[in-house]
């Protein structure tokens, strides 16, 4: 699994976490571009890039336990579309800022359509290629996603991430990477 969290989520872009939130990501050296509630980030941040990406991170979220509203410690919460050079589709990631359960999904509903993303740690991914392709297209598509997850404390979250400059986030993000 291991090796999957290095091919989905590089270093750089683990670095990047933290330089996504506030004041910090307009100073990042890697990000290249703003669209609307999305960044682009590269690595490296000029020559030709190694690793591109598309990321935002959620507008509002909600915790609650056992149904009840409970204050909930987390970390930056991102929803990624990150390619690699070369081309070829992009891969959804997402950070919800805790440990999910053991064995859990995250669900993101993208303008009422759901899709499962598999849970390690912090971070949540597709299967891969055809989920990829939908989650991506839907996202071009939609205006909002809700991501819900569950934590290893079972704190069940909800977080809405704005669609707003999505697109053309996307777009940019694969174009830096052909």
């Amino acid at each position: 699994m291991n090796s999957l969290i290095a091919r989905t989520l590089g270093g750089a872009a683990l670095a990047v976490i933290a330089a996504t939130t506030g004041a910090i990501a307009q100073d990042s050296t890697n990000q290249v571009a703003v669209m609307s509630d999305w960044s682009v980030f590269t690595d490296p941040p000029t020559g030709t890039p190694k690793e591109c990406w598309a990321v935002t991170k959620q507008k509002t979220s909600e915790a609650t336990r056992d149904g009840k509203p409970v204050s909930a410690s987390r970390s930056d919460i991102l929803l990624f579309v990150t390619f690699r050079s070369g081309g070829g589709r992009g891969e959804v990631s997402y950070t919800g800022g805790y440990p999910f359960r053991n064995g859990s999904t995250v669900n993101v509903n993208i303008d009422g359509t759901a899709h499962d993303l598999f849970t390690e740690g912090e971070f949540a991914w597709t299967s891969g290629g055809d989920q990829d392709a939908q989650i991506v297209a839907a996202l071009k598509k939609g205006s909002t996603a809700i991501v819900t997850g569950v934590s290893g404390r079972g704190t069940q979250t909800k977080d809405t991430i704005s669609l707003r400059g999505v697109t053309a986030a996307i777009d940019d993000a694969a174009k830096r990477c052909q």
